[in-house]
């Protein structure tokens, strides 16, 4: 593998990918559309690129031999925007010794009502981002069956942890900003159910070690998690343990997301994934942990990173 580790993508998973690269003394590339990234470290190379673009796609991936693919457009521009932006990198890189590999969440799955959702499980979406993420699914392990690259893919649940920051993740920045300002929390949809989230230093890991072993190429793997499964209630419970501050939380519901909606684009996205926090939702990483022999940060410990980073960032990466 090349010494030089390619990033499309600047937000939290990206980031993520950066820092497990860093700490294991790599080269990184960072690519987005500006070519420019808050609080970069230093020797990190940025490079501003249009993906929507093969030729900048190609022109991005020189001198690597793989590509992590973390880009993403504007959450409530996914049905439109999403799939021609993997086609491109996808055209962009065929017919080279470039091996992909894909961020993913669950969306696909759909509404499994509790049961734990697994890499072979079948795909059932009906939201408007379910199928987005479907069809580019079904379209990038294509690609790989008809060899023009190879592919992989890693997927994560809700994610929290250190540069978490962004609107959709429902244990970041809108949450825990309030908390340890003393504020009400905003918990959306039950808070007494299980619901998997994913650590970001684990996820981070986790996509560089499907990149490294072969067996990974042309599967998706379920990144690890934590276990035991706990509940929104308990993870944001132990957050203001961390913290040492007293909790106070609004249950935000469907209803009042849509009147969210009308004013904010995120929000108004949120409401047909309410499903997610209404019932159980759980993912089973046995098959990466067995597999790869990498488990997740056990939750206190990432709790605590997480509350430290956060302490130490009150105004996010400045």
């Amino acid at each position: 593998m090349s010494e030089l580790h390619v990033v499309f993508g600047t937000g939290a998973v990206g980031r993520s990918i950066m820092e497990e690269h860093i700490q294991r003394g790599k080269t990184i590339r960072m690519v987005n559309r500006s070519g420019k990234m808050t609080a970069a470290p230093e020797g990190v190379e940025l490079m501003a690129a249009d993906l929507y673009d093969p030729v900048q796609v190609q022109e991005a991936a020189h001198g690597t031999t793989v590509v992590y693919q973390a880009a993403q457009p504007a959450y409530h521009e996914w049905p439109e925007k999403f799939p021609p932006l993997q086609k491109s990198i996808i055209d962009g890189l065929s017919r080279s010794d470039t091996k992909l590999v894909i961020v993913e969440n669950f969306y696909m799955l759909g509404a499994t009502n509790g049961t734990p959702m697994t890499e072979d499980m079948p795909h059932n979406p009906h939201t408007r981002k379910g199928k987005t993420r479907s069809e580019m699914n079904k379209a990038a392990l294509a690609a790989h069956q008809d060899g023009k690259l190879d592919v992989v893919i890693g997927r994560g649940s809700d994610f929290f942890g250190p540069w978490g920051l962004e609107m959709a993740t429902t244990m970041g920045s809108r949450q825990l900003y309030p908390l340890l300002q003393g504020k009400k929390v905003q918990m959306i949809g039950r808070t007494d159910v299980p619901h998997t989230h994913t650590y970001l230093k684990d996820f981070g890991k986790a996509l560089v070690v499907l990149a490294e072993r072969e067996e990974a190429i042309g599967r998706v793997w379920n990144v690890p998690n934590a276990q035991p499964q706990i509940t929104q209630g308990e993870m944001i419970t132990m957050f203001a343990e961390e913290a040492g501050v007293d909790l106070k939380t609004r249950r935000v519901s469907k209803g009042m997301l849509r009147f969210a909606g009308l004013f904010s684009p995120s929000a108004k996205e949120l409401v047909e994934m309410m499903y997610e926090f209404e019932q159980p939702f759980i993912v089973d990483s046995s098959k990466f942990e067995q597999t790869f022999g990498l488990k997740a940060t056990p939750v206190q410990e990432a709790i605590k990173e997480t509350m430290t980073w956060y302490k130490n960032h009150p105004d996010g990466f400045h």
